[in-house]
């Protein structure tokens, strides 16, 4: 269990600096964040990418996809995540539980954001 805590940590801290990066390069212009917006995307890219290589390859073993999925995607952005466990309840036919689960996370972390930044004024 160790070993997976090192590897996922050690992705993160690849992932977070990638998506700094990116941010400090595409600073928000005209008022658009197009930093986390090209971190959402990339993201996603890169997780659909790695999700499809994994189905397919002998090569893609726990450990390599513990750093290089949930480490540094998940450092990069949680964002992917959200969009790949979306895909596979669409894929799987459980559209009731993917609306649930899209209108709940962004109703419920929008209001989390409110809340905690209200409590904090």
């Amino acid at each position: 269990m160790f070993r997976e805590i090192l590897l996922v940590g050690a992705g993160s801290f690849f992932g977070g600096s990638a998506r700094y990066l990116v941010s400090y390069i595409l600073r928000s212009a005209a008022g658009f964040p197009w930093g986390t917006f090209v971190v959402n995307v990339l993201g996603c890219l890169l997780i659909g990418l790695l999700w499809g290589w994994s189905s397919r390859s002998l090569h893609a073993t726990s450990s390599l996809m513990l750093f290089l999925s949930v480490g540094f995607c998940g450092g990069f952005t949680t964002f992917s995540t959200f969009s790949k466990e979306g895909l596979a309840l669409l894929q799987s036919g459980s559209y009731g539980l993917y609306a649930i689960y899209v209108l709940a996370s962004v109703a419920l972390g929008l209001l989390a954001v409110l809340v905690g930044f209200s409590v904090t004024k």
